[in-house]
C-alpha cells in the first residue's frame, strides 16, 4: 500500500494478518478474528439453579439453562439496552410450574410478549429470548422444538 502524507509516499505491507493484492482483493488471515475478542457475556453459557427467585446476572453469559423445580421469578442485573439474553429452561413437570419476567436492575419492568407460551411438561425444552430495548422495557418470546 502507499502511504502518503501530502509530501510524499511511502510503500507499506498490511502485516501479517491482513494481505491485499494488486486488484484490491484484502483476505484476512485464519483465526484472526474470535470469539475471544467478545465478552463472556456475547459467548458464554451459565447453568442457574431453580427456586422461586432466580438472579441473573446478565455481564456473566449469553445463554443461561435450568430445569425447573417450582415456579419461579426471573430479576436481572446490568442490563443494557440492546441486550438480547436466551434461556432454555427444560420442564419439571410440576403442578405446573410457571416463570415471570420480574426486576431489570432492581427496578420494574415492562415484558412486551411477542409470541409463545411457557411448557412445563417433564423435559420440554422452551427457548425464552429476551431483547432490552430500554433498562426497564424489554420484548420476548418463548417456543419449543417442533
Amino acid at each position: 500500500i502507499l502511504i502518503g502524507n501530502g509530501t510524499g509516499f511511502t510503500a507499506a505491507s498490511l502485516g501479517t494478518d491482513v494481505t491485499m493484492d494488486n486488484a484490491g482483493a484484502v483476505t484476512i488471515a485464519n483465526d484472526v478474528v474470535t470469539n475471544a475478542k467478545l465478552g463472556i457475556e456475547y459467548t458464554a453459557s451459565e447453568a442457574l439453579v431453580s427456586g422461586a427467585a432466580i438472579a441473573v446476572n446478565t455481564d456473566l453469559a449469553d445463554v443461561f439453562t435450568y430445569t425447573s423445580g417450582v415456579s419461579n421469578t426471573l430479576n436481572f442485573t446490568n442490563v443494557v439496552i440492546g441486550d438480547m439474553k436466551s434461556f432454555v429452561i427444560t420442564g419439571g413437570g410440576g403442578p405446573p410450574y410457571t416463570v415471570t419476567l420480574g426486576t431489570a436492575n432492581t427496578a420494574a419492568c415492562t415484558y412486551n410478549k411477542i409470541t409463545g407460551t411457557y411448557d412445563d411438561t417433564g423435559s420440554t425444552k422452551n427457548l425464552l429470548q429476551i431483547k432490552w430495548i430500554a433498562t426497564n422495557e424489554a420484548w420476548y418470546s418463548i417456543s419449543q422444538p417442533a
